[in-house]
């Protein structure tokens, strides 16, 4: 499905990125991976390489989403290896804890320039390449998005941001022929909201009240989040575009009382 198509995932250290650069490695993709983490990123490549049918090895960029340079940095590497792209995902991001009383400023531009600057500035990189090979975008954004949560208040506000980031750069793009859309997931057992403010038992209790705030009754897991991505990035949703596709179990749909 993706054979020689080159495919470009940004926090792909850990979690859905992971999950995502290894399914499409599976699908005989050239993958380029991102992250902060050489370590995490080598396991990452040696999966991407074992399950790979030609045992293509990842290309590892060590990149910071917060620094210009390094997002300028990761398209040159990738375009000077491969020389074309066919798929960006817009995978990486951070979560952080918060109200309208207890977030600083500092916190609020720490995860809109993760969530929503960093994406901007790739994708502006990026599109040159994709409107070449007629290619797809999909951005990781989540249910935060779509529905509004106390307590993130700057995760949910720059979800929302890169939502209609979608919309508008698939109307921009698409008379060009480049698709963009969004997966939204609710809660996925990757381990991001324990990184961000909550201990192992804490997080334990979050993950099993999932019974209660998600219809299908569990969290999702990174492989639900990334089949919906390659699909989206496949030719397979030929005729989908900015789309904010909801992978969380129906949380979208429910008003708990």
């Amino acid at each position: 499905m993706f054979s020689n198509k080159v495919v470009l995932i940004t926090g792909a250290s850990s979690g859905i990125g992971a999950q995502t650069a290894i399914d499409f490695a599976k699908e005989d993709a050239k993958v380029a991976i991102t992250g902060r983490n050489k370590e995490k990123l080598d396991d990452v490549a040696k999966q991407c390489k074992e399950i790979s049918p030609n045992k293509l090895k990842p290309l590892i960029i060590i990149a910071d989403m917060n620094k210009e340079f390094d997002v300028e940095h990761i398209l040159k590497v990738t375009i000077a290896e491969f020389k074309d792209m066919h798929v960006l995902v817009n995978c990486a991001g951070v979560l952080e804890s918060g109200t309208i009383e207890s977030t600083n400023a500092a916190q609020y531009d720490r995860v809109m320039e993760t969530n929503v600057r960093g994406p901007y500035l790739l994708t502006k990189l990026a599109v040159p390449y994709l409107i070449q090979t007629k290619g797809s975008i999909v951005n990781v954004s989540s249910v935060t998005g779509l529905r509004s949560f106390p307590n993130v208040l700057a995760y949910c506000m720059s979800k929302a941001a890169l939502d209609q980031f979608t919309r508008c750069v698939a109307l921009e793009l698409a008379p060009k022929g480049v698709r963009v859309n969004a997966v939204n997931p609710g809660v996925i057992t990757t381990g991001l909201h324990m990184k961000s403010s909550m201990n192992e038992q804490e997080y334990e209790t979050f993950i099993k009240k999932c019974a209660e705030t998600h219809a299908l009754g569990r969290a999702g897991e990174a492989k639900e989040v990334s089949s919906a991505i390659l699909f989206l990035a496949s030719d397979g949703a030929s005729y989908i575009t900015g789309v904010t596709l909801p992978v969380d179990g129906g949380r979208h749909a429910m008003c708990p009382r």
